[in-house]
């Protein structure tokens, strides 16, 4: 039985949204700003510090500023009191939230790198939502974006999330033989609920699967 969905998402295809949806429909539970409230709770960090880090791999100032206290030991003596969190402890802390969300199941994990961790589960649907450019850009603007701030936004989020993935999973984005299914989200955000259910019902009826 599939007790954990999975959604990666190019910016701008309504992968929140449509996991918002689909987790309501189901009565499971929606691993996303949640996902990211509970990171910053283990991390002992502010929720916007999170935010700016995960799916990102760190910034050349960061790495040398991490760089710096590594190679200094006074430094080193006073890092743990400045709570620096990189991309690497965030990872950390995001496998741990995943794997137990995973755990409980019936659970709707938003990215974060979640189809990777969860690659060799069986009870595991992983997705990837994709669209038109114009449409991730009519999306942006929807949400009250500017013209020119969607289009940097879907210029950019993308390519930082493929730079995430390719560091600390050793593959190209979007890994395509790791998904289930991929879906145009330009057909509509309830026809594409609609398509992950019947593909999580049709994977159900399958004698064998086992849970993994």
């Amino acid at each position: 039985m599939i007790k954990i969905i999975t959604i990666e998402r190019e910016y701008g295809s309504g992968g929140g949204e449509i996991a918002q949806l689909l987790a309501k429909e189901l009565d499971w539970k929606l691993w996303d700003q949640l996902l990211t409230e509970e990171i910053a709770r283990l991390a002992d960090c502010p929720k916007a510090v999170v935010e700016v880090r995960e799916e990102r791999t760190d910034p050349l100032y960061y790495r040398l500023f991490k760089s710096f206290l590594r190679g200094s030991y006074e430094g080193s003596l006073n890092a743990h009191k400045l709570k620096l969190v990189d991309s690497e402890c965030i990872l950390k802390f995001t496998e741990s939230v995943v794997q137990e969300a995973a755990k409980t199941g019936n659970s709707v994990i938003v990215g974060r790198g979640a189809q990777h961790f969860l690659k060799n589960r069986q009870d595991t649907l992983r997705v990837f939502l994709y669209a038109p450019r114009e449409d991730k850009l009519r999306r942006l603007l929807g949400r009250g974006k500017s013209e020119k701030e969607a289009e940097q936004l879907v210029d950019t989020v993308d390519r930082e999330r493929a730079d995430f993935i390719e560091k600390y999973f050793r593959v190209l984005w979007p890994d395509r033989a790791i998904y289930h299914t991929m879906i145009n989200t330009a057909i509509g955000d309830e026809v594409v609920v609609s398509m992950i259910l019947d593909f999580m019902k049709t994977l159900d009826a399958k004698p064998s699967r086992r849970a993994g």
